[in-house]
């Protein structure tokens, strides 16, 4: 079997000047970012129930969807891009745009009717209560 180099297109760096090279990393860098955006997420349990936290920035609560399914829970949704063509010209974009999915397989302990999620200034806060016979009870001894 013979190796082969394989070359992509485009690629050819010794070719290029500095400033081409850092400008196409940069680039495909950009593009990339714009078109992923995943949320911080901070779980906490309480003696009663467990707290999800959800960083969602810019996004538009009618652009988030939760969907529990065999004891899974999604939370997914998109964080738009809004560029106004007023003559602006972006040199730098940081922010994190896209569609994003998380999900998560919630504990046997848990009672998936009491799902409660709420949305103020950008963070997304999900409670679900454990259910009642699956708490902790401690036992007398007599």
């Amino acid at each position: 079997m013979t190796l082969i180099k394989y070359t992509q297109p485009d690629k050819d760096i010794f070719g290029k000047r500095f400033s081409d090279i850092m400008d196409e990393f940069f680039n495909d860098a950009l593009e990339t970012r714009r078109n992923t955006f995943a949320p911080s997420i901070n779980i906490s349990e309480t003696e009663k129930q467990y707290v999800i936290e959800v960083e969602v920035p810019g996004v538009d609560k009618k652009d988030i969807e939760l969907n529990v399914e065999k004891n899974t829970l999604t939370i997914s949704g998109e964080r738009k891009f809004e560029k106004k063509e007023d003559g602006k010209q972006y040199h730098r974009v940081e922010s994190h745009y896209g569609s994003f999915s998380r999900s998560f397989t919630l504990p046997d302990n848990v009672d998936i009717e009491t799902i409660h999620a709420a949305y103020n200034n950008g963070m997304l806060s999900i409670t679900v209560d454990k259910s009642e016979q699956s708490m902790k009870k401690q036992i007398k001894i007599k």
